[in-house]
């Protein structure tokens, strides 16, 4: 079959302006996701469907929409999906590095335009996996969001959309959904909601541990329970603005950098650089966070 956009063109516009989410996974390149499982099969549920197969993650900033994602592809490339999603590339559209160097929108959404027709038309062949296209800050392509340089993008999807030859999931804050995406009924209604929870102190020392033997491999380290504990506690009272997980798996990286910088390698992490670096995020005094 001949294609508008051939496969030459497509993969280089996928190289060009995306991250293959699936691919990266393949070669073991992201952390393991923890705690997810619920919400990664609702997401799956929702591409499998036949009409309202478009997902929209809703959360607070630093609580883990883009590695839901990534936990999609690593999923994908264990086989643990169904046969219509086996093989199956996740995409996040790098909508920086697309808008970078044009100087008009209709230059911007011509880049835009041929990476949604190329993968639409290939919605329905069996000589193609599905793709899946991630839209990060989701709210940001809606004609509303004044100030983006990306707004009106979700009028070139559209077309797409209503016939049903893309599968999108976007992200964004509860908040910026309702002001952005939820006033345009045609893309409201082409997205089902998956709403992340924060995860809890429990919660996010379990993805925390899941997460360790990256961290200690990284800084060749020791990373004892009673550091991810502390870690965990320190944060939930002293960073509020920020969310779990994000905000402990931060502190922990330059907890254990700061040591690795003050005392080199081997060895366990020792609990004094986090509250250094906590006291440096906060302003409070180490020797006060120990009270």
């Amino acid at each position: 079959m001949a294609y508008k956009v051939s496969d030459k063109q497509l993969e280089e516009l996928i190289h060009l302006y995306c991250r293959d989410f699936t691919a990266l996974a393949a070669e073991g390149r992201f952390d393991p996701i923890h705690g997810r499982d619920e919400e990664i099969n609702q997401v799956i549920l929702i591409l499998l469907q036949k009409g309202r197969k478009n997902a929209a993650l809703q959360a607070p900033a630093g609580v883990g929409k883009t590695a839901l994602c990534v936990g999609l592809a690593q999923t994908i490339v264990a086989e643990k999906v169904p046969a219509y999603l086996k093989g199956a590339r996740v995409l996040e559209v790098d909508l920086a590095s697309m808008a970078a160097g044009t100087s008009t929108v209709s230059e911007f959404q011509g880049r835009f335009i041929p990476l949604c027709r190329g993968i639409a038309e290939r919605y329905r062949s069996k000589d193609h996996p599905k793709f899946i296209l991630f839209i990060d800050e989701m709210h940001t392509i809606m004609p509303g969001c004044e100030g983006s340089s990306y707004k009106g993008l979700s009028e070139v999807m559209k077309p797409y959309l209503t016939v049903g030859d893309l599968h999108v999931i976007g992200a964004t804050t509860l908040d910026e959904y309702r002001l952005f995406v939820g006033v345009d009924p045609a893309m409201d209604r082409r997205f089902q909601k998956v709403q992340l929870s924060v995860p809890d102190v429990a919660g996010t020392i379990k993805i925390l541990e899941a997460l360790r033997p990256s961290y200690e491999k990284h800084h060749q380290i020791k990373i004892e329970d009673a550091a991810l504990e502390l870690v965990v506690n320190l944060t939930e009272q002293h960073l509020r603005k920020r969310n779990q997980p994000d905000k402990s798996i931060v502190m922990m990286d330059a907890a254990c950098a700061h040591h690795v910088f003050n005392k080199g390698i081997g060895g366990k992490l020792d609990i004094d650089y986090i509250y250094k670096v906590i006291g440096n995020e906060t302003g409070i005094h180490a020797d006060a966070l120990k009270k």
